[in-house]
């Protein structure tokens, strides 16, 4: 069965990305003063102004603006009306609400005289989504892999000046065809880069396909029905807040798997951990990537579900699609014995009182080395259910 699937991805200039990498980066910098800090941190950019807003509870304070100017700087927004020297900044940051922490500080299990663990509740409720699969080494699929790649490239030639009449905004787009669950070619590719007014479409046209998209791709993907699509609506001069608005969390697919599991709705950027919004759905990642390594399913989808001021969730759900080696009420059976899904544990498990944040913001949060939720330090252990 030929079939086709289309994931995109932005570079770290693009509006929403701006405020995501702000937020995180204010998130990093109360982790380094206090590792039990809380965070939702929320950012609004629009051409030359920044708002910042939530909450934050933390043993120490932070300079906000000096965060979010050195952020929009390492960026690259050095010109312009939001450049990092001349953007206004508003300030709209207050403490926890007393009622959410109430029911994060004490878990409804550790009043009813429950361990450790239970000494988390979750931040709210919601639902979170893991997934993992084979078609690539990162056991993600294929197309956000390469619209991450390619929005990372084009960053990359930017800052190397291999390509310095770039600017800071972009987006990719990458469509794989299928034949069944394999895939065979791509497609389609779209990339639209901000850039210098007085550099030809032409000349940038030859340049992203040479510096871009053909030293990220592998050749054997690429064919003579394989549609290149740069710059499609032509110039691309005004761009990031400039050009349009940018919001935190609003590019929930982006930062996931492109549209190929489903998403509960929770952003990531600005939360800390006791966010089960952020901190379950790398959990949920963590497991599938296990559970697919140790060989149990080529392809898993992990949906949990959390109740506020509960510490355990109130559902475990498992997909493998046809995949598995075992039914699939079986494994998730198997995930709630080996894997404590409590948010105290889940912080301690993948270590996420640390400022690691900032780096997440752009590229996607799954699928990158350097992330303990990317770790298969578990899978060896997993086998025991399918061997013999």
């Amino acid at each position: 069965m030929r079939r086709f699937f289309t994931s995109e991805s932005v570079t770290e200039g693009h509006p929403d990305k701006v405020c995501d990498r702000i937020a995180d980066s204010i998130l990093d910098e109360l982790l380094k003063l206090d590792p039990h800090a809380r965070s939702a941190i929320e950012c609004c950019a629009a051409y030359n102004t920044l708002f910042l807003t939530g909450e934050v509870s933390c043993r120490g304070s932070v300079d906000y603006e000096k965060i979010a100017r050195r952020v929009i700087r390492e960026i690259g927004y050095d010109s312009g009306d939001f450049a990092y020297d001349k953007c206004n900044i508003i300030e709209l940051v207050h403490g926890q609400s007393a009622d959410i922490a109430l029911g994060v500080n004490a878990s409804a299990e550790k009043k009813a005289g429950g361990g450790a663990y239970d000494l988390l509740g979750a931040g709210d409720q919601g639902m979170m989504f893991g997934y993992a699969c084979r078609e690539t080494e990162e056991l993600m699929p294929l197309p956000i892999v390469l619209a991450h790649k390619l929005a990372k490239r084009l960053t990359d030639v930017r800052k190397a000046g291999t390509l310095s009449y770039l600017r800071p905004d972009g987006k990719t787009q990458v469509t794989v065809e299928y034949e069944g669950k394999t895939p065979v070619r791509v497609d389609t590719v779209v990339v639209s880069t901000q850039h210098a007014e007085e550099v030809s479409q032409e000349t940038i046209a030859a340049d992203i396909r040479k510096h871009v998209i053909d030293a990220v791709i592998p050749s054997g993907l690429l064919d003579g029905e394989t549609r290149i699509l740069i710059n499609p609506t032509g110039k691309f001069v005004i761009g990031g807040p400039e050009g349009d608005s940018g919001l935190t969390g609003r590019k929930i697919v982006v930062d996931t798997y492109g549209g190929r599991c489903p998403h509960g709705g929770g952003a990531f950027s600005g939360k800390d951990a006791t966010k089960v919004d952020r901190s379950a759905a790398y959990m949920a990642r963590y497991i599938c990537k296990n559970l697919v390594a140790a060989g149990i399913a080529d392809e898993v989808e992990l949906q949990l579900a959390y109740a506020i001021g509960v510490a355990r969730p109130v559902s475990v759900f498992v997909e493998t699609f046809g995949t598995g080696r075992l039914p699939d009420d079986k494994i998730a059976e198997i995930v709630k014995k080996e894997f404590d899904l409590r948010p105290a544990a889940i912080i301690e498990t993948l270590s996420l009182n640390r400022p690691v944040y900032g780096e997440t913001a752009a590229y996607g949060h799954f699928g990158r080395d350097g992330f303990a939720w990317e770790r298969t330090d578990r899978a060896e252990s997993l086998k025991k259910y399918i061997e013999g």
